[in-house]
């Protein structure tokens, strides 16, 4: 796959291309049936599959720190798009240009100067341009004139569920993580390089690898029964703290602590993944150090009895012979 920032860096694709628009935040089932439709489309037309995102996604432009929390950063995108049959990744700014730019010159600037689309999947919900003036209509009219089709991505659904970002947003608010996973396809989890804390944990016994989420909210909060990989090609279980943390300016930032059972490496600086399992609580506020190892002593033990019943349920399946 290619990746592309900035449409300085991109050349007019003069046979053109099949394009999907979207913020693709979780790049959950829906967003990768929609892919995959995409791709089958440009199979036939013998076209590069184009996806094109914008960073930050629009709502973070407006709205700032009351814009809803992310599901995935940029670079964990990135990555799960390049498992997908897409072969452009083209990265936009989202800035004021495109906060005042007209819908009818974003069709006829980008899509059909820069990217000559010669077939457009976007939602029948999609809105874009200055004050959101374009709409779905609007493209398949300008897809008369231009000479490109567009097609609706239709309503993915699990369970009379309809797949979106949103719906899994409100189930890792809610703890429902069994739900979110359902809906993405995958269990959740965050990517990030562990990073230097207070060691707070390590004084009392139970040292965490830390990941800053770089991020003024978060989807989940609270502690968890986790998985990390990217080390030694293994999946060590563990436990996780996800909470704010005040900085010296007065603000604060969101921060990932996982403690990991039976493990004494150092690897600060190594790039992992910790995969979220079963939420055990809600943040909580301590007013001492004993206070704060008492309480991790039993979430330590309440994860690896929910992984001992993981195990034990997986054994099950396996000797009963029955398929998940």
């Amino acid at each position: 796959m290619r990746l592309i920032r900035g449409l300085s860096h991109l050349e007019p694709l003069k046979n053109g291309c099949v394009l999907t628009i979207g913020n693709f935040d979780g790049l959950h089932l829906g967003h990768r049936a929609v892919i995959k439709k995409l791709a089958e489309r440009g199979e036939v037309l013998a076209l590069p599959v184009v996806a094109m995102t914008f960073e930050p996604q629009p709502l973070e432009y407006f709205l700032g720190e009351n814009a809803p929390s992310r599901l995935m950063r940029l670079r964990e995108k990135v990555i799960r798009f390049s498992k997908l049959p897409v072969d452009d990744l083209l990265i936009l700014r989202f800035n004021q240009y495109f906060a005042d730019c007209d819908a009818e010159q974003f069709i006829e600037d980008i899509l059909v100067k820069k990217l000559n689309i010669k077939h457009l999947v976007v939602g029948d919900d999609f809105h874009f341009g200055k004050a959101r003036r374009g709409n779905f209509a609007m493209l398949k009219d300008k897809g008369k004139l231009y000479g490109f089709d567009v097609e609706d991505t239709g309503s993915y659904q699990i369970d009379g569920l309809r797949v979106s970002s949103t719906l899994i947003r409100d189930a890792l608010g809610g703890g429902d993580l069994a739900l979110a996973e359902k809906l993405l396809g995958c269990c959740y989890s965050v990517c990030g390089r562990v990073a230097h804390g207070d060691k707070r944990g390590r004084a009392i016994g139970y040292p965490t690898a830390n990941i800053l989420m770089f991020r003024k909210n978060t989807p989940v909060n609270g502690v968890f029964a986790v998985t990390m990989t990217g080390i030694d090609g293994r999946e060590f279980e563990g436990v996780a703290n996800v909470g704010t943390r005040p900085t010296v300016d007065g603000s604060s930032k969101v921060i990932l602590e996982t403690h990991l059972f039976d493990f004494n490496k150092e690897i600060y600086g190594r790039y992992v993944e910790v995969h979220f399992k079963q939420k055990i609580r809600d943040e909580m506020r301590f007013q001492s150090l004993d206070e704060l190892k008492a309480q991790i002593v039993k979430d330590v033990a309440e994860a690896k009895k929910i992984f001992g019943n993981r195990s034990a349920d997986a054994n099950f399946i396996m000797e009963h012979g029955y398929q998940q």
